[in-house]
């Protein structure tokens, strides 16, 4: 079992304001397909390059799918930059870095999962990346334009909420 299993955390419920009106553990929350916050983040080296992972086959959502370089559910009263951060620490290894917010956008995920996220941008060190592999298999750089042709031919190969994000991410 894996953390991602035994943590069945609490989240805020937001309307379509991103105001909270409400609070449910997780697996409440994707039960009752209510909308709930999260964070990403795209983490680039200094060719310009994205992190991505590819997440545990011991995941309970989307084993061994590629996702961006981090993608955090958003914890009951702590914001969208405070959950990047703890996802690039508890995911990547990586203490404090620099990200810069990029967009806020609403998005269906799947089935039952309906999100407010923001995504944010940083630069990364691939020496100072060091992975959770309860939470990640393994990591690689990729050029976004040879990723979004990557996810055009096979996009069963990648999470369903980086495959939305993608199709519009630097367009």
């Amino acid at each position: 079992m894996t953390k991602e299993d035994m943590a069945d955390e609490l989240l805020d419920i937001v309307n379509d304001n991103d105001e909270v009106t409400g609070q449910a553990m997780r697996s409440v929350v994707h039960q009752r397909g209510l909308l709930h916050r999260g964070a990403h983040v795209f983490l680039f080296n200094e060719q310009g390059d994205l992190l991505i992972h590819k997440r545990s086959a011991d995941r309970a959502n989307s084993p061994s799918l590629w996702d961006c370089s981090v993608s955090e559910h958003v914890k009951a009263g702590e914001s969208y930059h405070e959950a990047a951060i703890r996802g690039m620490r508890e995911e990547l290894g990586l203490e404090a870095g620099h990200i810069t917010y990029q967009v806020k956008f609403q998005m269906e995920y799947g089935p039952n999962d309906f999100e407010i996220s923001e995504i944010y941008e940083g630069k990364v060190d691939p020496g100072l990346v060091k992975f959770d592999p309860e939470e990640i298999a393994e990591i690689r750089f990729v050029n976004v334009k040879d990723l979004k042709a990557e996810i055009a031919q096979h996009e069963e190969q990648f999470c369903s909420w980086f495959v939305k994000i993608m199709r519009w991410y630097r367009a």
